[in-house]
């Protein structure tokens, strides 16, 4: 049994995993393509979201994988087989313990390692684009306003890397205004600096105190767009970025770090922890719910449905347990509120399948006394 989840469960997560990413990718494709940026950076980006994507999706996997391998076992009778030769639910739910552990680890190390470390380094690859000034730039055909007052046209970008008929506006100063125009100009990397060199242009100058307009013509003229693009430093002191071990010492250092309250270091540190428990739950409620009721040519898809009912119930308390604590961060043991929730529904589960004529019992006895009091 234990084959058969992770089977199914690579499976599963390698088909949501793609679907998600695929969204994600053609929207970041569209941004950073229609920027001027390189493909390799498109698939550098794609590649740092990843982990975040396979964190969102492995609980979903989990929960597919039990549901699906229980459906087959009860439609192959193998479930009636394995009970018939004396296994109770107990023993057949150890199997999916241990597959839930499994993808706990992995939701772990996604959770306290990898999500943060390829949020930050997106967050540092991001800043650097945006720095990148030629690609801000050298995008033919259209109005582009790299910083604020400055607006820059090209009609044409050459294989060479010539600009044709280049348009800047230099409106930084309300009180002298510049625009350039010219032929042909070409990006200049200079001093560790980028200059833009017009050649065969014109100069227009608005005198404001004379309401006049100067116009120079020149041959070449160098224009320094280096200030074009903020140097401020990229600010990685977020409680996405920070390290688990470090909020869980120290999460009041944490918060003024990071400018943010104790109440979003403790949910976002008993978050990760929950994320990788609720990975066991979804596959122990997917489990335990298939194995209640009796065997039916049918199908079992009204279990399915209750599965798939009670695992959205899981994850609506899930949401709502995190506004307390965001307001009051020594509500954090409300985070764990889903997690026992579901540990209870899953014992609950396995005690009517382990005992279905008691359970039969006490049902029939309570519609017969809900008859008589009425």
């Amino acid at each position: 049994m234990l084959s058969q989840f992770m089977v199914l469960f690579g499976f599963f997560a390698l088909v949501l995993v793609s679907i998600v990413w695929i969204n994600k990718a053609v929207r970041m494709f569209d941004r950073l393509i229609g920027d001027g940026q390189p493909a390799w950076v498109f698939v550098e980006f794609t590649a740092l979201t990843l982990p975040g994507v396979i964190g969102v999706v492995l609980p979903i996997a989990a929960f597919a994988a039990a549901v699906y391998v229980v459906n087959r076992l009860s439609s192959e009778s193998e479930l009636t087989v394995m009970q018939a030769t004396g296994y109770s639910p107990l023993r057949l739910a150890r199997p999916v313990l241990v597959f839930g552990v499994i993808v706990a680890v992995m939701m772990s190390l996604l959770a306290h390692y990898l999500i943060p470390g390829s949020l930050s380094q997106l967050r540092l690859r991001q800043d650097e684009v945006s720095r990148n000034i030629s690609a801000k730039l050298l995008s033919d055909g259209e109005f582009l306003h790299p910083a604020p007052g400055i607006t820059f046209y090209i009609r044409e970008i050459t294989q060479t890397g010539e600009l044709r008929d280049v348009f800047l506006s230099d409106r930084r100063d309300p009180e002298a205004p510049v625009t350039y125009t010219s032929s042909r100009a070409y990006l200049v990397q200079e001093g560790g600096g980028t200059r833009l060199v017009m050649v065969s242009g014109l100069a227009q100058n608005i005198g404001a105190d004379q309401n006049r307009l100067f116009t120079t013509y020149f041959d070449d003229f160098s224009y320094d767009i280096s200030s074009l693009v903020s140097r401020d430093v990229v600010n990685l002191d977020e409680v996405a970025f920070a390290n688990t071990l470090e909020m869980l010492r120290d999460p009041e250092a944490v918060a003024t770090r990071t400018g943010t309250t104790y109440g979003t270091v403790m949910s976002q540190t008993h978050g990760r922890i929950t994320a990788a428990l609720l990975c066991v739950i979804a596959a122990l409620v997917g489990f335990c719910t298939l194995l209640v009721g009796a065997h039916s040519r049918f199908g079992v898809w009204r279990q399915v449905l209750l599965a798939f009912g009670l695992l959205v119930g899981i994850k609506i308390v899930e949401s709502i347990v995190v506004a307390p604590v965001l307001l009051n961060g020594a509500l954090w043991p409300l985070l764990y509120l889903p997690v026992l929730l579901g540990l209870v529904l899953s014992g609950l589960l396995l005690s009517i399948a382990s005992h279905p004529g008691v359970w039969r019992r006490l049902m029939g006895r309570g519609r017969r006394s809900a008859e008589v009091a009425s």
